[in-house]
């Protein structure tokens, strides 16, 4: 009998689940970076993030409740349009979304290390990479405990930023509303800063390891992202209020210098411990959905057939796990942040118009296929808020740096490549 995973999630770890993910990467690695493009209006930017994620976030649950898979993009978009090659450039794309993301906040990580402590880099981020992967072997209840706790420490180093910032901060003297760069600059802050909100849609990809997960999953999904767009706003305002927008944006990290300036270094030191909980979380779980995804397709046909082999004790995905992990250490030696985060942002933005563009089509093409939820506003049989998550998230690619979009391009057409070497070979 072939081995599947095993269920060991139910809705509490989930929605930790997925605020673990999504705070980790974006607030504590990027946010200095976004308020060097929108200043004082980065809460602004969070806002403009958080509806392109509430949009597509309605369409996951639709498509969740009808489809609890792993390999998730990829089942929505060969249901719903019945073509092998684009179902796997999505689920290619996803693959390396995640991958990519964990890259990226590895490296934010290793700031944050290298802050503390003074290891180089590239050294750290490698070596969180394969702790993160091994954890990811060992299971996915050993892999929830830990998400668990780190979620809880994160989201307090959250609000405690917010509390500083509402004893000490300047809330009075602030523009919130100032621009530096215009409507422009605010969007491209909006644009990387989506980053912040990867992951709500991960949760659809350890489907097959929840409990109910056609209940669970969908409630998990918004919970997550309600949550997470309070605490975002809330940060957003906070720091701009404790440090110039300039100071803040030349910080390598941001939120541990917004703390020191009024606790001293011993303040941000404790900021800086952190942040090490939170993007370590983040890593570990886009490792977990990268393999998730891999595993899927493997079982599918669509990546080899070795890559769905499942470990007899462990019951996790092994072969999937540490090919994900190599692809990750890959991306960590490419080096800058903005650029690896911006890239992560375009794929995601990709899977996001399919997503998007599936559940529209499965309203015609499955319409009396059952859903434990319907995304709410439709004319007909039209659904108007996946149409909103299209084209928001066309909108925000066009925001995105000229390097991210030719780094995307060229993943997209090497997934062409693959997919047609596969077939032949077939």
């Amino acid at each position: 009998m072939k081995l599947g995973l095993k269920r060991d999630v139910g809705l509490v770890t989930a929605i930790l689940y997925g605020i673990g993910i999504i705070l980790g990467a974006g607030v504590y690695a990027l946010v200095g970076e976004a308020a060097a493009l929108a200043g004082n209006s980065l809460w602004l930017s969070f806002v403009f993030a958080a509806a392109v994620a509430a949009f597509t976030g309605l369409s996951y649950m639709e498509l969740i409740s009808m489809f609890p898979q792993s390999a998730a993009e990829y089942v929505y978009v060969k249901n719903a349009f019945k073509n092998k090659l684009l179902a796997f450039n999505v689920g290619w794309i996803e693959i390396f979304a995640d991958t990519i993301a964990a890259s990226a906040v590895s490296l934010g990580f290793a700031g944050y290390f290298h802050a503390l402590f003074g290891v180089p880099v590239v050294i750290t981020a490698l070596t969180l990479i394969f702790i993160m992967s091994v954890v990811n072997f060992l299971g996915i209840k050993e892999s929830s405990r830990l998400n668990v706790i780190f979620s809880i420490v994160e989201v307090a180093g959250l609000i405690f930023v917010v509390l500083l910032a509402l004893y000490f901060g300047s809330f009075g003297s602030v523009n919130y509303l100032e621009m530096p760069y215009g409507v422009a600059g605010t969007l491209s802050a909006a644009a990387l800063i989506f980053f912040a909100y990867i992951g709500f849609e991960d949760l659809a990809n350890i489907s097959e390891e929840v409990k109910d997960a056609r209940r669970n999953v969908p409630k998990a999904l918004i919970a997550s992202v309600i949550i997470t767009t309070v605490l975002y706003v809330l940060i957003g305002l906070a720091v701009v209020s404790l440090v110039s927008w300039q100071d803040l944006a030349a910080s390598k990290a941001p939120l541990a210098f917004a703390v020191s300036s009024v606790l001293g270094e011993q303040g941000g030191w404790v900021m800086s411990v952190i942040a090490l909980f939170a993007t370590a979380n983040t890593v570990l779980i886009c490792l977990i959905v990268g393999s998730r995804m891999m595993y899927g397709m493997g079982r599918d046909g669509a990546l080899p057939r070795l890559l769905s082999r499942v470990h007899r004790k462990r019951r996790t995905p092994w072969i999937a796990v540490f090919t994900t992990m190599i692809i990750a250490i890959f991306f960590v030696l490419l080096g800058n942040i903005n650029i690896v985060a911006s890239v992560t942002d375009l794929g995601t933005f990709y899977i996001f118009i399919f997503v998007n563009a599936s559940a529209i089509a499965l309203r015609y093409r499955m319409p009396k296929v059952k859903r434990m939820f319907r995304t709410p506003l439709n004319i007909g049989r039209f659904p108007l808020i996946p149409f909103f998550g299209l084209i928001s998230s066309l909108i925000l690619v066009s925001y995105l740096s000229m390097d991210a979009i030719l780094i995307g391009s060229g993943l997209a057409l090497a997934g062409v490549v693959v997919y047609l070497i596969i077939r032949k070979k077939e």
